[in-house]
């Protein structure tokens, strides 16, 4: 049964077809679906993104008319994927377990259907059921995470919890949804975690892109790295965005601020050119806390991300098919 919003009036994406979760008729034509995911119980400082749904819906100063035609790419994602809106799963606060499953059921639904689902977070506790539900439909160890973060999120506990938005990635890991050495890490900083933890992420075999390395090697360079390593022995590609790896001075509406981040404009490029060149299975865009925004600058750019990949997704198809989509203007799409 559709919900809508668990927090607020039943909008969809940009104004995108309404579709019913159990009525699988109303979506399963669709290239990709939204899904809403409003659960903040794993966050371990500043709450409230589970309001982060309803603002990355909702947040655009266009008529939420169904339609964004990409100035860079020659798309409309929204009309050529027909895009539906699936509504919040309900995840009822402080049945951590409980709102995990219903998430992770719904997302091997949709992906089993050869839809691609695309998760608005809520904190990134969700990605556990979000890569887990891809995984159960291309295959346990078969999908590669490509995750922008300021944080690992690879702590064995949080405050004693196996679950919390500091666990999921080691969580997925110990389970095999997906191998360690082809999870990909870009954007980390700051002063966690400590070595215990970097010690465990080295033995699995994870690559993890620092800012300074970002900083000294060039985000090309470590995009065409990640890229080649999350293509390599996997069938599918899941895309995790926390928008704190972007400076919070371009995106303070989050949990966890930590200063010294990825540009704006880096990030949008960076998920636009991933959804261009790998086959992705599945998009969470997380971490996105509107009681702590200001002017809705992070609502804005979680928005711009959901369309940069979906516009991404919706250009390699017709690449795939040979049509062409290539705007020579665009310095990202030449020699692609």
């Amino acid at each position: 049964m559709r919900i809508g919003n668990m927090y607020g009036p039943d909008a969809t994406f940009l104004g995108v077809p309404a579709g019913d979760p159990a009525i699988a008729s109303e979506w399963s034509g669709a290239g990709a679906v939204i899904i809403g995911a409003p659960f903040d119980g794993g966050t371990s400082h500043r709450s409230g993104c589970r309001f982060g749904p309803q603002a990355i819906r909702t947040t655009d100063y266009l008529p939420h008319d169904g339609m964004r035609p990409s100035l860079a790419l020659g798309v409309d994602p929204l009309t050529e994927l027909g895009v539906v809106d699936l509504g919040d799963v309900e995840m009822p606060s402080g049945d951590t377990l409980k709102s995990l499953a219903a998430l992770e059921t719904l997302v091997t639904s949709v992906a089993s259907a050869g839809v691609i689902p695309i998760i608005l977070g809520g904190d990134h506790t969700i990605a556990l059921p979000d890569v887990t539900g891809i995984a159960h439909h291309v295959g346990w160890g078969r999908v590669s995470v490509i995750h922008f973060d300021a944080h690992a999120d690879t702590g064995d506990t949080q405050m004693g919890s196996l679950y919390g938005h500091g666990t999921p990635m080691r969580r997925l890991i110990e389970s095999g949804a997906c191998r360690g050495d082809r999870f990909l890490q870009i954007g980390l900083r700051g002063y966690w975690p400590e070595p215990e933890t970097l010690q465990w992420m080295a033995e699995q075999g994870m690559r993890s892109f620092e800012m300074t390395e970002i900083v000294s090697r060039g985000l090309d360079a470590v995009l065409d790295e990640a890229m080649t390593i999350a293509m390599t022995d996997c069938d599918a590609v899941f895309l995790s965005v926390d928008v704190d790896v972007v400076d919070p001075g371009s995106a303070p509406g989050t949990g966890t601020p930590e200063p010294g981040g990825l540009t704006s404009r880096q990030l949008l490029d960076a998920v636009r050119r991933i959804a261009m060149e790998t086959p992705l299975g599945g998009v969470d865009v997380v971490e996105v806390s509107p009681p702590y925004d200001h002017a809705e600058i992070t609502a804005y750019l979680a928005n711009r991300v959901v369309l940069e990949a979906l516009g991404g997704i919706a250009w390699r198809r017709k690449s795939l098919r040979g049509e062409t989509t290539r705007n020579p203007a665009d310095p990202l799409l030449k020699d692609r």
